[in-house]
């Protein structure tokens, strides 16, 4: 696995560089109150380095570890399944390591450091978040057995990526690929366009995914504990033998038997 480990090289990134997560930085930080889970605000000073720009991961991680035992490692790319799953299980999160260019500021296809950063470590000093995460690359690496990883990547996709919860009646976000955009942050809240459903492990596991628009289905938990809880007690090796035989779910179709959150209701209920 350790080739596929790489140093960051903070000392590598230009000023220019360190000014674009800075201006990321603060127009996140600037909408997100009001829309994004507490618990990912509670975590967002660990990103507050002692020096400006990019965070330099040997310091990120020792904060991490202090708070939950995890810790951040620069990787060159996209990486094999059993490598991220087998990272995630020994509580270490990959990132990449450049920043896309003022051309890609609203959208790029391939995350940077900034989704993964920005966007994931937060919730990591979240001590239940932190379990969920490594339980769920435990999970990963029982997956690859059984030949079921496209439908563990849909747990990820709708949770991880983009997730939103229920917060004292209010939908908030937390999915590093909504709180790491700014033009998201806003659809996935306040557009009449997508659908809001009640999470449902199976459901989202049958459920296909786009990468190259904004969601159609988001699905919406009660809490981390929730989450946590559900991925605990499930024995997943029958639940995939189960989703062999059941039809796969398009993007944005709604089943009859979907409980749907009407926006501007509470979350709950519904």
């Amino acid at each position: 696995m350790s080739e596929w480990v790489i140093s960051q090289e903070w000392h590598r990134y230009s000023a220019a560089e360190h000014a674009m997560w800075d201006r990321l930085f603060a127009r996140q930080v600037a909408m997100l109150p009001g829309r994004v889970a507490p618990a990912f605000l509670d975590g967002i000073d660990v990103l507050r380095m002692s020096k400006p720009g990019i965070p330099d991961f040997d310091e990120l991680s020792e904060r991490l570890e202090r708070a939950t035992g995890w810790s951040v490692v620069a990787v060159p790319g996209l990486i094999p399944d059993e490598v991220f799953f087998e990272h995630l299980a020994k509580r270490r999160f990959v990132a990449g390591r450049f920043i896309r260019a003022p051309e890609q500021i609203d959208y790029l296809q391939e995350p940077d450091v900034f989704h993964d950063v920005f966007g994931h470590v937060p919730l990591l000093t979240n001590p239940i978040f932190a379990d969920y995460m490594q339980a769920y690359g435990e999970g990963g690496l029982r997956a690859i057995s059984f030949n079921s990883i496209h439908r563990l990547a849909r747990l990820y996709w709708y949770t991880v990526e983009f997730g939103l919860i229920c917060d004292q009646g209010a939908l908030k976000l937390y999915g590093a690929g909504i709180v790491s955009s700014s033009s998201e942050s806003v659809y996935a809240l306040e557009s009449d366009s997508p659908h809001r459903l009640r999470f449902d492990l199976k459901r989202i596991m049958r459920s296909k995914y786009r990468i190259d628009d904004f969601q159609q289905n988001y699905f919406v938990i009660d809490s981390f504990d929730q989450l946590l809880r559900e991925t605990l007690e499930t024995d997943f090796g029958p639940l995939y033998t189960e989703l062999d035989s059941l039809p796969e779910i398009e993007v944005a179709e709604i089943l009859a038997d979907d409980r749907v959150i009407t926006r501007g209701t509470q979350a709950r209920g519904t």
